[in-house]
This record gives structure tokens, sequence and C-alpha cells, in this order.
């Protein structure tokens, strides 16, 4: 089995509904996204999937959010922005765009150098 990251990053604000902080308040981030994906063969090339084409991938989906207000961003217009909950959003939006026999391990969303969710496949 073999495992491959791929770190991306986007500038968005967004503000947690219902949080009694400040974190309810307009607030941005610079988000650091980590994508592991595994596949169990490798191409002709020597290779589970191009790192191009899986940032490429990536990149179209971050796209939508990068210097946006997040929660005017579906499905973020309806559910709150949180670490967790785009952590979980982006793999099953990524996990769409994969080529066969490839999937995701896990997501990792960064809002700051020291603070981030991690979406886990069981």
């Amino acid at each position: 089995m073999f495992e491959l990251a791929v770190t991306r990053r986007f500038a968005a604000a967004h503000q947690l509904r219902g949080y009694k902080g400040k974190c309810e308040n307009l607030h941005g981030h610079t988000y650091r996204v980590d994508v592991f994906v595994r596949a169990e063969k490798l191409n002709d090339l020597g290779l589970a999937v191009d790192f191009k084409e899986l940032k490429a991938k990536i990149d179209d989906l971050l796209e939508l959010y990068d210097h946006q207000f997040v929660n005017q961003v579906p499905p973020f217009d309806r559910i709150n922005p949180s670490a967790e909950n785009m952590a979980r959003v982006f793999y099953e939006e990524i996990e769409k765009r994969l080529p066969p026999g490839v999937a995701i391990s896990r997501v990792t969303v960064w809002e700051s150098e020291d603070a981030a969710a991690t979406y886990l496949v069981s």
C-alpha cells in the first residue's frame, strides 16, 4: 500500500454561528489543507497518482473558497465552517474527483500553525 500527501493553502474568512466567543465574529485564516491518498498499485510509470494531477483536483475545489466568506459558500451556508466540517466536506468532494484505484485516507485542515482538525477514513 502506498500513501501520498499533498499540501495546499487558501485564504478565507468565516464565523462560527452560535459560538460564544471571538470566533463568532467575522475573522480570517490562511488555511492549510493536507490531503493523504492511498493506492495499492502503481501505474506503468511507477506512480500511484501524478502529484500534478492530484494538486489540480484539490485546487479546483479550494478555488471555490479562496478569498471568500466561507459562510456564504455551500454547504457552509447551512453548516458551520469549522475546521472539522471543512475536513469532512473536502474529503467528500475530493474523493469524487480521484481516479480509480486511488482513495483518500485522511484530510487535515489547519486554521493556524498550531490548530488543525482531521477527517479520518475508517
